[in-house]
C-alpha cells in the first residue's frame, strides 16, 4: 500500500462523511431503524457508509472493504483490508449527545497499521500520517489539504493514581469490577472510538472493555493508539488484539499506555 497516498484519501472522506452526518444531526428528527441485531441505523449511518464506500472502492479496488452497514461483507475473511464503521456511537448520535465518529482503518497482516478517527460534533480529527506517527489535526479541517498538526503521544502513567476512560453507553459492573483493581486517580466517560483517542492523546491511561465489540468498533481507533505508542491487548491473555477474525468479533480487551502494570 502507498501510505503517501491513503491517508489522504482516507482524511478526505472521513471529513465528507462527517459533514453529511452533520446535516443529520443537525436537521429536524430522524427516523432510527433497527437492524437484525437490534441495534439503531439511521440515514446518517447509511449515508455516511455510501460516502466511504464509494471513495475507497474507487481509489483502492482491488483492497477487501469491510462496513458495518454491508451486511454480505461480514461473511468475507481476510487478513488486509478496509474496514469501515461510517458512524460509530449510533446511541450517542441519537440522543444528541456528540460522543460519536467515522472510523476508516487499512489492516495489514491482522494489524490495523493507519487509521482516521473523526468526531465531527467535536471537530476533533485524529489520525496515522504516512510514516505510521498519530496526529491530531488542530487547523480548519480543509477537505483539500491537511492543516496543522500535534503529534500524538501516550503518557507516562502514574500507577498510583492512574487516569481512566470506560464507555458512556455500555459500562456495566463486570467494567466497574475491573476498573475497581486500579489506583484510580480519575475516570471519565466517553462514547465511541473516543476513548482510544483519549489514551492517544495521554488524556488518559487506560480503557478496559469487558463488552461485545466489532472490529469496525475499534481498528481506527487502535492504528491511532498504536501511532501513539500505545496497545491494545485481549483482556483474557494479554495479547495484541488481532483483526480479521471469522465473523468480526472482538473478544474483551484493553487500550493502555505503556507502563500501565495491567491486572488479570
Amino acid at each position: 500500500m502507498d501510505f503517501d497516498r491513503l491517508i489522504p484519501i482516507i482524511r478526505r472522506l472521513a471529513l465528507e462523511a462527517g459533514d453529511r452526518i452533520m446535516e443529520v444531526y443537525n436537521g429536524p428528527d430522524f427516523e432510527v431503524k433497527s437492524k437484525s441485531d437490534a441495534s439503531p441505523v439511521t440515514e446518517a449511518d447509511e449515508a455516511a457508509d455510501a460516502i466511504i464506500s464509494a471513495g475507497l472502492r474507487a481509489a483502492f479496488p482491488d483492497v477487501v472493504l469491510i462496513t458495518e452497514e454491508q451486511a454480505e461483507s461480514h461473511a468475507l475473511t481476510a487478513q488486509t483490508f478496509f474496514i469501515v464503521d461510517p458512524l460509530d456511537g449510533t446511541k450517542e448520535f441519537v440522543q444528541r449527545r456528540g460522543d460519536f465518529t467515522v472510523n476508516i482503518a487499512y489492516v495489514e497482516n491482522g494489524v490495523p497499521v493507519r487509521g482516521v478517527v473523526y468526531a465531527p460534533a467535536h471537530g476533533r480529527l485524529c489520525y496515522t500520517r504516512a510514516d505510521g506517527q498519530a496526529v491530531e489535526e488542530t487547523g480548519a479541517l480543509d477537505k483539500a489539504a491537511a492543516g496543522a498538526s500535534r503529534a500524538l503521544s501516550v503518557s507516562k502513567p502514574d500507577n498510583a493514581g492512574l487516569m481512566v476512560v470506560a464507555s458512556k453507553s455500555h459500562r456495566d459492573a463486570a467494567t466497574d469490577d475491573y476498573i475497581g483493581k486500579y489506583a484510580c486517580k480519575d475516570m471519565k466517560s466517553a462514547g465511541s472510538s473516543l476513548k482510544f483517542c483519549l489514551v492517544a492523546t495521554g488524556e488518559a491511561d487506560l480503557y478496559p472493555r469487558l463488552g461485545r465489540t466489532m472490529e469496525w468498533d475499534t481498528a481506527a481507533g487502535d492504528a491511532v493508539l498504536r501511532g501513539a505508542g500505545g496497545h491494545v491487548v485481549r483482556f483474557d491473555d494479554h495479547t495484541p488484539l488481532a483483526y480479521g477474525k471469522p465473523g468480526w468479533d472482538n473478544p474483551f480487551f484493553i487500550a493502555y499506555a505503556p507502563g500501565v502494570e495491567l491486572k488479570a
